[in-house]
C-alpha cells in the first residue's frame, strides 16, 4: 500500500509538471487550452515538486510525508481552479491524496499516538550522560532468590553486567480482541524505566486492511490505554485503578521475561515453591501484585502466571476472574544475554483459555537515553 501511494503521488505530480513546460514553451501540450502565464507555470512546478517529494517521503520517511503533500494539495488547488476547464480532474485526485495526507498526519504527525509516544519517552528515561551509576550484578546479589531464579539469572547471562535501568523493545507478531475476533498483525515499540517505573507501548496494527494505532501508558502510577483506527476514531479505551492495576502485573512481567537482572531489586519479595517454581511479589508506587514464575529443566524460565491482571475493559471481554499467563515458546540470544524470543499472552478461564496476543522479539536493549 505504501508503494502505490507513492506511485500515485508521483504520476499526480509528472502530471503537475505539464502545466510548467506549457507556460515557458518547453512543450506545446495542445490538449491543455487556457493559457498559463510564467508566474502560475512556477506554481504548477512547485505543486509537482511537493508531490515528488511526498513520494520519497513515503518511502524514506513516512513519519512525515504528510507535509510535503499538504503543500502540494494546497498550491495544485489554486493551479487547478485557474485551470479548471483543463485540470477539474486533478480536483478529484486533490480530494483522494487530501484524505490519505489526513490519515497520515493522524497517524504519525505532531499530534498522534506515535508522537505522544515519543515525548513520554523522552519524558521518562534521562539525556544522555545523566543515565545512574552502574551497578554490577554479583553472585552475592543472587544469593537471597529461590534457587530456580537464581539459575535462571545464571542462565540468562546476567552476573558480572550492569543492572538494569531502562530498556527498549522491539516486536512483530498478531492481536485480537477476544477469542473469536479475527487476528491483527501488529509491529510495536515499547520502552520501560526501572526507577521510577514506568511502561509505554506503541503498536501499529491493521484491522480489516486499515491501519490502527495504539498506546499504552503506565507513567506516574497511573495506566491507560487507547487504540484508535486511522489514528482518529477510538475503538477501545481503558483507565482507572483496575487498568493501574492490570498494567503492574504486566510490567513485573516484562522485568521478568526481559530485565531478568532486575530481579534482584528490592521491590520484588520472592517465597520459593519447588525446584522449578516461585512466587513473587512486586510493588510500583501504590501497587502490589503477586506472580508465579515456572521453570524448564535448563533452568530458564517457561511461563508466568498471575491472577492479579482481570479487570473489565471498556470494549472486549471480562477478564476478571480469569488467570493471565506468558508461556514462553522459544529462546535466544540478544547481545550476552539469552532472553524469550518469541511467546503470547493468554487468558484461562474455567471454561478453557485462549491467547490474545503473540509476538516474536526483534530487538532487545538497554540503558535507553534521549
Amino acid at each position: 500500500m505504501r508503494f502505490v501511494l507513492a506511485g500515485a503521488l508521483l504520476v499526480h505530480g509528472a502530471i503537475h509538471l505539464l502545466g510548467f513546460l506549457k507556460a515557458f514553451g518547453f512543450a506545446a501540450l495542445p490538449q491543455l487550452t487556457v493559457p498559463i502565464p510564467p508566474a502560475r507555470g512556477v506554481l504548477w512546478l512547485t505543486a509537482a515538486l511537493a508531490f515528488v517529494a511526498a513520494a520519497a517521503g513515503v518511502v524514506i520517511r513516512p513519519r512525515w510525508w504528510w507535509a510535503p503533500a499538504a503543500l502540494g494539495l494546497v498550491v495544485s488547488t489554486v493551479v487547478v481552479a485557474a485551470s479548471w476547464t483543463d485540470a477539474k480532474a486533478g480536483a478529484v485526485a486533490n480530494v483522494v491524496l487530501a484524505v490519505a495526507a489526513l490519515v497520515g498526519f493522524a497517524l504519525d504527525g505532531p499530534r498522534s499516538q506515535r508522537a505522544r509516544f515519543e515525548q513520554d519517552v523522552a519524558a521518562v528515561v534521562p539525556p544522555a550522560g545523566e543515565a545512574p551509576a552502574i551497578r554490577v550484578v554479583t553472585d552475592e546479589a543472587l544469593a537471597p532468590l529461590p534457587a530456580p531464579v537464581q539459575r535462571y539469572l545464571r542462565a540468562a547471562g546476567v552476573v558480572g553486567h550492569p543492572r538494569v535501568t531502562s530498556f527498549r523493545l522491539r516486536f512483530h507478531g498478531r492481536i485480537r480482541s477476544g477469542p473469536e475476533a479475527p487476528w491483527m498483525p501488529i509491529v510495536a515499540e515499547q520502552v520501560n524505566t526501572i526507577s521510577p517505573p514506568a511502561r509505554l507501548f506503541y503498536l501499529d496494527a491493521r484491522m480489516y486492511g486499515l491501519p490502527v494505532t495504539g498506546l499504552h501508558r503506565y507513567v506516574g502510577g497511573a495506566a491507560a490505554m487507547d487504540v484508535r483506527l486511522l489514528g482518529l476514531l477510538r475503538v477501545a479505551h481503558d483507565d482507572g485503578a483496575a487498568m493501574t492495576r492490570a498494567e503492574t502485573v504486566t510490567l513485573c512481567n516484562d522485568l521478568c521475561l526481559f530485565a531478568p537482572a532486575a530481579l534482584v531489586e528490592p521491590v520484588f519479595t520472592w517465597t520459593p515453591v519447588s525446584d522449578r517454581e516461585a512466587r513473587l511479589t512486586f510493588t510500583a508506587g501504590a501497587q502490589t501484585i503477586a506472580a508465579t514464575l515456572l521453570f524448564g529443566a535448563d533452568g530458564r524460565l517457561s511461563d508466568f502466571h498471575s491472577d492479579d491482571r482481570g479487570h473489565a475493559p471498556v470494549e472486549g471481554p471480562s477478564t476478571a476472574g480469569q488467570r493471565w499467563s506468558t508461556p514462553i515458546a522459544t529462546s535466544r540470544r540478544f547481545g550476552p544475554f539469552t532472553l524469550i524470543g518469541r511467546g503470547e499472552a493468554r487468558w484461562q478461564a474455567p471454561s478453557g483459555g485462549y491467547p490474545y496476543i503473540s509476538l516474536d522479539v526483534d530487538d532487545v536493549s538497554y540503558g535507553v537515553a534521549r
